[in-house]
């Protein structure tokens, strides 16, 4: 297993990068994609780039869980709330106050004492910026994460593998098949088990830790490339005929907690584990920790700068959008690196906002 000079662990460092990169394209498509019609090249093109990045934010919940799992590391309560859960919570508060501060003004709000603190009051109440929904997914999968340690830790494989079959048949696939087949049975036996236990994003948790810890066989590692080919395929083609079929943008496939969408977090997952590798040139190592570090600061601030660069009208870029999202996502993911880093370094408090 590859490591960074600091113990990091070096593919999950170049998997953090790439899923903020994917974040961004996600959200730079968002830019485009509702002013083109779904007959369009240009609707095409987005469709490709934003179904084949949707594994980005499955991979930061696996991500978190195969560090925050791992039975070897150290934790305590106090440690989870005074530091894992403090900062994130910090994040979300201060974050979401100022983005509803900036969504005030963008949409015409007068900057008075009484509007800011409605917007403040606003974000308070849970109803922030679009992107901070994350937070929330990561406040929740930390709070039960003592319950989910002391299963894997005394968890076998096959513990693991029947918790993973009912995840993907409860949490993702059948929910899914509900979305183009609805059946008021099938939806009563859900709603009746009431497996929360399985719901949600606590498979993607759980799996971080679980292909961290475990070594796949050549054939099971073949079949997960497949099925992440198979999904990357069906998330864009699916994703098209559906819009096609409506005249506007179906994003079923696109959902985060669907079949097509796993299998491609999962192989992209096993893809770095086993067959990239990163460099052991110890400078490459330790530039690519420096920047993983500040991923979160990334996602945290990088729709201020699309919302900018739309502000100014930098967004009408005259180039085709085969090359206008890779290059509006690289300008945005620069600034917001810059940013992220500069704030991480205000004394005290710059910890807690990136």
């Amino acid at each position: 297993m590859a490591k960074t000079v600091d113990g990091r662990v070096a593919y999950a460092d170049l998997l953090r990068v790439l899923a903020t990169f994917g974040v961004v394209v996600i959200h730079v498509c968002s830019i485009w994609f509702y002013d083109v019609g779904v007959s369009s090249a240009a609707w095409s093109v987005y469709n490709v780039y934003d179904g084949l990045v949707r594994w980005c934010v499955p991979l930061f919940v696996m991500l978190s869980g195969m560090f925050m799992l791992d039975p070897k590391k150290g934790l305590t309560l106090p440690g989870l709330f005074f530091r894992n859960i403090l900062r994130v919570f910090t994040a979300l508060v201060v974050w979401g106050a100022l983005y509803a501060i900036a969504d005030f003004g963008r949409v015409g709000g007068r900057f008075t004492w009484d509007g800011i603190l409605s917007a403040l009051r606003s974000a308070l109440l849970g109803n922030t910026h679009y992107h901070l929904w994350f937070l929330y997914v990561i406040l929740g999968l930390y709070l039960v994460t003592p319950i989910l340690r002391a299963f894997v830790r005394g968890a076998g494989r096959r513990d693991f593998h029947y918790f993973f079959i009912l995840c993907f048949v409860v949490a993702f696939l059948l929910p899914t098949l509900l979305q183009f087949r609805p059946s008021q049975t099938v939806s009563t036996y859900l709603a009746r088990l009431n497996l929360h236990m399985v719901m949600g994003y606590v498979g993607f948790y759980v799996a971080g830790y679980y292909l961290r810890t475990y070594s796949l066989g050549r054939l099971a590692e073949v079949i997960i490339y497949i099925l992440g080919v198979a999904g990357g395929a069906a998330t864009v083609w699916g994703t098209s005929a559906l819009s096609q079929k409506t005249g506007s943008l179906v994003g079923t496939l696109y959902d985060y907690m669907t079949p097509n969408v796993a299998a491609m977090a999962v192989a992209v997952f096993v893809l770095f584990r086993y067959l990239l590798g990163v460099s052991d040139e110890r400078g490459r190592r330790k530039s690519l920790a420096g920047l993983a570090k500040v991923t979160f600061g990334i996602y945290l601030v990088h729709d201020f700068f699309i919302t900018l660069f739309r502000h100014f009208g930098l967004t009408a870029l005259p180039i085709p959008p085969v090359a206008a999202v890779p290059l509006m996502t690289a300008l945005v993911f620069l600034c917001s690196f810059a940013a992220a880093w500069v704030i991480g370094r205000i004394p005290f408090v710059g910890k807690y906002l990136t």
